[in-house]
């Protein structure tokens, strides 16, 4: 059974931790490359199913799904000046509406789909790009038999048994990136806040990060999504948002005019371009994603070995350990 357009729920956590950049290994990003569904997707299915949703004229921006720009977009021209582009029209965003971790079957191109197919083109491994992978909820809704019942689960046998297998795959999809090159990993992770089969994803989730054999001079950044409604609707305002209304959709409010001021969601299952924006600054914020990295001066570096040199041995060869900052205490939804 081909997967409706209830395309995947995401969520930006919003952290309280000190930032990260000064511990990167990379000096500036200079590339973004997104694998994900719905939340992260910069037109693919649009361009896919040949103009289906979204509609533009309910006020879905440029192929989003949302009112704006998504959290990749927003990155992507701080850094670069231009928002991201889809994967079909030759562009580093791989991301596809609908995409789950798990393939069951369907036509949606899945994780590996999207892997595969980054793999095949013709950019290449960036060592100083920043990879993004943002999915999960769609495995969740599967789960949930949003999708309907036929091939829900694909061949798993029942739910705990396909949640395992979706969260050891999301794992497997960053091990794979890191063997591919890739040294500066985002990854969000199962995302429906509050929800017992999110949680218990996140369970085999958390078990199978434990398991990732990463280089020391690999950022490992993890950004969760599950915590969105207790604080992002409790506390709009440490956010910069007003008092969120959660009784109605911008659209079926008829409030796209606005700019969908007060609105939580956009249209029931996306989030609103202000509230991908107020995720995106926090994710910024903790992690210095548009910051360079100092890098020491000569004299600098002479000096580091000198004090190096005072400690003793054992600190010269000592290597930095693999950069993991997890946070979870916040998100956005979409």
């Amino acid at each position: 059974m081909a997967k409706s357009w209830m395309f995947a729920v995401a969520i930006l956590s919003v952290a309280t931790a000190t930032p990260a950049q000064a511990d990167r290994e990379t000096e500036q990003f200079t590339s973004i490359t997104v694998f994900g569904d719905s939340l992260v997707d910069a037109g693919n299915y649009y361009i896919a199913i040949d103009g289906a949703m979204p509609d533009p004229a309910l006020g879905y921006h440029q192929n989003r799904f949302t009112n704006g720009f998504n959290y990749p977009d927003l990155l992507s021209l701080d850094l670069f000046g231009v928002p991201t582009t889809p994967s079909l029209l030759g562009g580093n965003n791989f991301a596809f509406a609908a995409a789950r971790i798990v393939d069951t079957g369907d036509s949606i191109p899945d994780l590996q789909a999207q892997l595969s197919a980054f793999e095949a083109s013709d950019l290449g491994v960036d060592p100083n790009g920043l990879y993004i992978m943002n999915l999960g909820a769609n495995d969740v809704f599967g789960a949930l038999g949003v999708f309907g019942t036929d091939g829900a689960l694909g061949s798993y046998p029942d739910v705990s048994t396909y949640l395992q297998a979706a969260a050891e795959q999301y794992v497997a999809g960053v091990q794979t990136l890191f063997e591919l090159g890739a040294r500066n990993i985002l990854m969000t992770d199962f995302p429906l806040a509050g929800d017992p089969l999110t949680i218990q994803a996140n369970t085999y989730f958390d078990a199978e990060l434990a398991n990732l054999a990463l280089s020391d001079d690999t950022d490992f950044l993890f950004y969760s999504l599950s915590d969105f409604n207790q604080s992002v609707l409790t506390d709009p305002a440490s956010y910069g948002l007003p008092p969120l209304r959660t009784d109605t959709t911008c659209i079926a409010a008829g409030a796209q005019a606005t700019g969908c001021a007060g609105f939580f969601s956009f249209d029931g299952v996306h989030p609103t371009a202000a509230v991908q924006a107020a995720g995106y600054r926090d994710m910024n914020q903790q992690f210095g994603l548009t910051a360079v990295q100092a890098v020491p001066e000569p004299a600098s570096w002479a000096m580091m070995c000198i004090g190096f040199g005072v400690l003793g041995a054992a600190l010269r060869y000592r290597r930095r350990s693999t950069t993991a900052m997890q946070f979870r205490s916040g998100a956005l939804a979409g």
